[in-house]
């Protein structure tokens, strides 16, 4: 599986603290910038600055807020998306092995043993996924059982004599191995690096404006300077971590616990 890979190497590390204390920093910084600009102005008397704050600030607030919204609302759909192909995949799971019952004891027997191996590639893919390297070979282990599994389903299958057992379970297999294909390629699925870019660009922006308006006040309030940059930062964190559920505090460690649960109900 050389040429996929689940996530790029570097966005473990956007996830982490410093990472986040750089973004509370910046915007920090940019309040101060904005703010230092004011008094400027005021100084050198260039008008009041309320007579035009409105007009510029309130386009630029409601970009951010719609582009925050974007990204949010589809980081949660994606998320959601990530829960469903678990589900989806642990039935199909079930499923092919369930319909082995239709093939000879000791084919199915046999078979049998390879499914639970199997299964135990594939939770153990997205439990090391924070390494990429470690979970780019298990998942090579997991196409290798794959093909072991269906050239060994089908010669059990025409064993049985019966094209029956070809009919239903042969779909089966098709459905538990397509899957893995579908949640590899979901994981690699969000918005265009420009997005964030902009996101970050507009956050230090409206930062720098809250900071200009802040300069007409007798001194600054420096709670509303935290809440501004602790609300922006949260923002940022959670779009993030919904993106990557698999490296943050958000997790689909509970949609995990079906696979586990499957297994579990097959025995050792």
């Amino acid at each position: 599986m050389t040429a996929v890979t689940f996530f790029g190497p570097n966005v473990a590390s956007l996830l982490s603290f410093p990472v986040f204390l750089g973004v509370a920093l910046a915007l920090l910084l940019a309040m101060e910038f904005g703010y230092r600009i004011g008094r400027w102005h005021q100084k050198i008397g260039r008008g009041s600055i309320k007579e035009f704050v409105g007009i510029i600030d309130a386009p630029i607030l409601a970009l951010l807020g719609l582009l925050i919204g974007f990204t949010f609302f589809g980081a949660a759909e994606r998320f959601d998306k990530r829960r469903d192909l678990i589900v989806e995949e642990t039935n199909h799971i079930g499923t092919a092995y369930l319909r082995l019952d239709l093939l000879r004891t000791e084919d199915r027997d046999a078979l049998r043993a390879l499914f639970k191996q199997y299964l135990d590639s594939r939770i153990r893919t997205y439990a090391v996924l924070a390494n990429l390297r470690e979970a780019m070979a298990e998942y090579d282990h997991t196409q290798q059982l794959q093909s072991e599994i269906w050239t060994r389903s089908v010669e059990a299958a025409q064993k049985t004599g019966s094209a029956y057992a070809s009919i239903q379970l042969v779909p089966a297999l098709n459905a538990m191995i397509d899957i893995t294909t579908t949640r590899v390629a979901v994981t690699q699925f969000h918005p265009p690096r420009i997005v964030f870019i902009m996101l970050a660009i507009l956050s230090l922006i409206a930062a720098m404006l809250a900071g200009y308006q802040m300069s007409t006040a007798a001194r600054r309030s420096w709670f509303h300077v935290a809440l501004f940059v602790l609300t922006f930062t949260l923002a940022v964190y959670v779009i993030l971590d919904l993106e990557y559920p698999r490296l943050g505090m958000i997790r689909v460690d509970a949609a995990d616990a079906l696979l586990k649960d499957l297994r579990s109900s097959w025995g050792p």
